[in-house]
């Protein structure tokens, strides 16, 4: 299977774990497994409470994004870059991730920044069989989307986006037992 870094994994209805009605940016993917970060679920948590040396990468006031189940406690941080050239790891357009371990005072000049607890993990084969089993819907990801202010919509907008019959299940109610 050819890499699905850059790719946006919609979460299937089928999927009603933690992954329910997520929307998750792949940031790497390889034959030795994938990373991803949920793009659509903001915590209460301001990025000054949570990680106080990351705060002078977001404006203040901004929140810790929950990233995915695998290791809550870490931090993964997106940006857009102004010089793409600059940024070590692009994964769409000027979007990448942010080194930790380099100095974050001569970090590369960003646009834009979101900082999210844990990641979306899979280990080698798992993510394709995932795939197999219709849990994911695949569509390229653009750069807006790993900064989208509208995150409780940004699953029903990126199935539109891919139109068809993805278009209709956008409109699918959260509670189909209410429609």
């Amino acid at each position: 299977m050819d890499s699905l870094r850059g790719q946006l994994l919609i979460a299937a209805p089928v999927l009603a774990d933690f992954f329910r009605r997520t929307v998750v940016l792949v940031v790497e993917h390889s034959e030795e497994g994938a990373m991803g970060v949920v793009l659509n679920r903001p915590s209460e948590v301001e990025v000054s409470d949570a990680v106080p040396p990351l705060a002078e990468l977001v404006d203040p006031g901004e929140v810790v994004w929950v990233g995915g189940p695998v290791s809550p406690n870490s931090a993964v941080v997106l940006a857009e870059f102004e010089d793409a050239a600059e940024a070590a790891t692009l994964v769409v357009g000027d979007v990448g991730v942010l080194a930790l371990d380099d100095d974050l005072e001569g970090a590369a000049p960003r646009r834009r920044t979101r900082i999210f607890a844990g990641y979306a993990g899979w280990a080698p084969g798992q993510l394709e069989g995932e795939l197999e089993h219709e849990g994911w819907i695949v569509e390229p990801a653009v750069p807006e989307d790993a900064f989208c202010e509208e995150e409780l919509d940004l699953w029903s907008s990126v199935l539109a986006r891919k139109g068809g019959t993805y278009a209709l299940l956008a409109r699918m109610p959260t509670d189909p037992s209410v429609n």
